[in-house]
């Protein structure tokens, strides 16, 4: 049988590729600008006080710190901005003071009227903070026209942590000529050197979304350089300033009321209603010194105000990852993050109780993290699927540790451990490094060693009965087994303005598991390679142009090829509502239960666009030959997905997805599986504290509808009030007819009051 793209239809796709650069490398051009690498600023203590509403009108700001010398670093490389940006800089005993006076045509700017960290791709000025400067860790803050914030903390390996919270103050208003914020920003909630005088590496950004998304930034930054906040400006002259410290008070208090069906299996059984239950709870801060802040809770509320989004695992082998939103976890977790995801805080599920210690001194940085939890859930990995056992009360324990050298290197170790109360444990040791040994490259790695003792209670473990691992060895059942593991991964990776690469190494051998982290494989070996080149057009209708390869193979420990694929494809920017696409080709084979399917490949295509202020979305298509693992036969997959948001007023966000997955047998057609899941989210903001919401989800995979609304008021990202409630409702098909018989399976009412003290 013929595969569906043959070597000459690739010959045909490179070509295609190789004429669009060729068609598009005239139009590449570079303006003349005078771009300022790493500037240099001195500021000054304020000689007034200042109120923070939008308005700019104290004495402070004329003998604040003027900067203009803005450059477009996006997707301009440090050309001339094409709208004047100002910002200004002071601070006092308490706060430091930015303000920003952005010039612009006030009935094209895109403001969203919503809860803190809930706008995206509105106008919005940034500003970057790397107290330390050791381009470890730095703060984000950005605020859009409305004077909405957000909010969040970058680190050198996860990257941007969305959960992360500060309070401060800011205000934005509209005017003739276009908009101005005013940011307050509390010493006491930032974590500085503990000196007289501060050195700081800062940036100020400015995002302008039109029909390009363009950033404008006060340093200019060079492409070839990986190092994104080495890149930023220092700011001199701040004096006798001191870091936070205090005690901050969290007390909670929840109540909910939850029904269900009797009997579930039972369409015709009455639904119960439950006792109204209501729960107090006690979260508490305290900075022991201005580098190191405890954190504690007692009988903690970790429910999550807003629920997953369902995803399609009628296919899938192995265990599904889930983000994480509570925010006791959220906080700090960038201290915690690793290359391997060796500690995953979902694992904790229901804790009795929680205590943290984070700590970010000089260019170390420690946190230690224990919680009693009430329901575990066991991960046991294999070598092509992973299975999942709920198990007992259990004690974890996580230690973390980092230390920052030269510019964005560092060298970290972690240890993190699971004692079971009815006897077993799981016992993880990492070591992991980062080396950027030149301006274009980095060098990472890890290497783990686990140790496992499993529960000594084969019943958890019934529905596995047979199942072995490590070339029979091992059973998987809980039957008291004892044993060592490892893990190891190397990464090169290249960033630079055109050519790009990015290459690992990482094995899992057999006997590795890690009950606090997320790794549900394991006994295989992978090596992968991607590169790419990117091209700039300064006029025309593409901004930029990628064209990218890849190469993949994954073997078992016995030397067997588990799989492997190669593939091509083309990303790129357009120049036309924000348009962003992506298309790929992949093909190759798979080893699974023992045997070959060969070929498989996968095609897809992602386009994303904001096409005005008030619509955007995107779109993708994938079409496959694909493992069917149920029937262990290629299948020809179909699936689609659309997500769009809304905005008919600057108040009211409508943000509704459909994801579609289908499959049938490659040879006879026959259906496998077909189904879709479809989620709307609805926002209205009434005031800058008051929101209401509401999520309506179908699954069609399981027949079954989610209602989710909510009110919130919101006085700070601490103290909140949440009245809402949930309803299940399921198509209990039990009939000859086999019509819809619609039951509500579950409800749930709920109520949260928390309020933040601070001392």
């Amino acid at each position: 049988m013929k595969t569906p793209v043959s070597i000459r239809n690739l010959g045909l796709i490179g070509l295609t590729v190789a004429l669009v650069l060729l068609f598009a490398l005239p139009l590449a051009a570079t303006k003349d600008s005078k771009p300022v690498f790493r500037p240099i600023l001195e500021t000054s203590r304020a000689v007034s006080s200042v109120n923070i509403d939008g308005t700019m009108d104290e004495s402070t700001w004329k003998s604040a710190t003027r900067i203009d010398n803005f450059v477009e670093r996006s997707p301009g490389d440090n050309t001339p901005p094409e709208v004047t940006t100002e910002a200004y800089l002071t601070y006092d005993a308490d706060n430091l003071y930015v303000a920003f006076v952005c010039h612009d045509d006030p009935s094209k700017i895109r403001a969203t009227m919503c809860q803190r960290d809930q706008f995206y791709g509105d106008d919005a000025v940034v500003i970057l903070l790397d107290t330390y400067g050791n381009a470890a860790w730095a703060y984000e803050f950005f605020v859009n026209p409305y004077g909405i914030q957000k909010d969040r903390l970058w680190s050198s390996v996860g990257m941007e942590d969305p959960g992360y919270d500060l309070i401060w103050k800011s205000a934005a208003k509209i005017t003739d000529s276009g908009y101005q914020v005013e940011v307050a920003i509390p010493f006491a909630s930032m974590r500085f050197p503990n000196k007289d005088v501060q050195t700081w590496r800062m940036d100020f950004w400015r995002d302008h979304p039109r029909e390009t998304f363009k950033q404008y930034s006060w340093a200019a930054y060079d492409r070839n350089v990986q190092c994104f906040p080495c890149q930023w400006g220092t700011v001199n002259g701040l004096k006798d300033v001191q870091p936070g410290q205090g005690i901050e008070i969290l007390p909670a208090f929840v109540g909910r009321q939850s029904g269900t069906l009797a009997d579930p299996e039972n369409p015709n059984s009455p639904f119960r209603n439950g006792d109204p239950r209501g729960e107090l709870s006690l979260g508490g801060k305290y900075s022991i010194s201005s580098d190191v802040t405890a954190e504690g809770a007692i009988n903690p509320d970790f429910s999550q105000i807003e629920s997953d989004a369902a995803q399609i695992d009628i296919n899938s082998t192995i265990a599904l990852f889930y983000p994480e939103r509570r925010p006791f976890f959220q906080e700090g977790s960038d201290i915690f993050q690793t290359l391997f995801q060796s500690f995953y805080s979902r694992l904790i599920s229901d804790p009795q109780y929680a205590a943290k210690l984070t700590g970010r001194v000089g260019r170390n940085s420690i946190g230690f993290l224990s919680a009693l939890d009430e329901k575990t859930w066991y991960i046991i990995p294999l070598d092509q699927s992973s299975l999942e056992v709920k198990t007992g009360r259990s004690l974890v324990n996580v230690l973390r540790g980092t230390h920052a050298f030269g510019e964005s290197s560092k060298l970290g170790f972690m240890v993190n451990d699971r004692r079971f109360e009815k006897g077993g444990s799981g016992t993880v040791l990492t070591l992991d490094g980062t080396l950027r040994f030149a301006k274009s490259y980095v060098l990472d790695g890890q290497f783990i060693g686990t140790h496992t003792r499993e529960l000594d209670n084969p019943a958890l473990t019934a529905d596995f009965d047979g199942y072995t691992f490590n070339r029979g060895k091992h059973t998987v059942a809980f039957d008291g087994e004892s044993f060592y593991g490892t893990a190891l991964i190397v990464r090169l990776m290249r960033g630079s303005r055109h050519w790009n690469f990015y290459t690992d190494y990482n094995q899992l051998d057999p006997t590795y598991r890690t009950e606090v982290g997320f790794d549900p494989i394991n006994n295989h070996r992978s090596m992968n390679f991607t590169t790419s080149y990117t091209l700039y057009f300064e006029k025309g209708l593409l901004e930029r142009i990628t064209p990218h390869l890849s190469t993949f193979r994954r073997w078992n420990f016995d030397g067997g090829t588990q799989m492997e694929n190669s593939g091509l494809g083309i990303e790129g920017q357009l120049s036309v509502a924000q348009t962003h696409f992506d298309i790929e080709f992949n093909k190759g084979s798979q080893w699974f239960a023992g045997e070959l399917f060969d070929p498989l490949w996968i095609a897809n295509i992602n386009i994303n666009s904001q096409l005005s202020d008030k619509f955007g979305g995107g779109l993708y298509f994938v079409r496959a030959a694909d493992i069917a693992y149920f029937a262990m036969r290629r299948g020809h997959q179909t699936s689609l997905g659309a997500g769009f948001t809304i905005k008919p007023i600057d108040r009211l966000t409508i943000e509704p997805n459909l994801n579609f997955l289908r499959m049938s047998d490659i040879n006879t057609g026959a259906e496998f599986f077909s189904g879709y899941i479809t989620r709307t989210r609805i926002r209205y903001q009434a005031t800058k504290a008051l929101s209401l919401r509401m999520i309506v989800q179908y699954d069609d995979f399981r027949k079954s509808w989610d209602l989710a609304p909510l009110m919130t008021y919101r006085i700070s990202p601490f103290s909140v009030f949440y009245l809402g409630s949930t309803y299940d409702y399921n198509d209990m098909r039990m009939n000859s007819q086999n019509r819809s018989n619609w039951r509500m399976t579950d409800r749930q009412f709920f109520m949260k009051l928390q309020y933040l003290f601070q001392t």
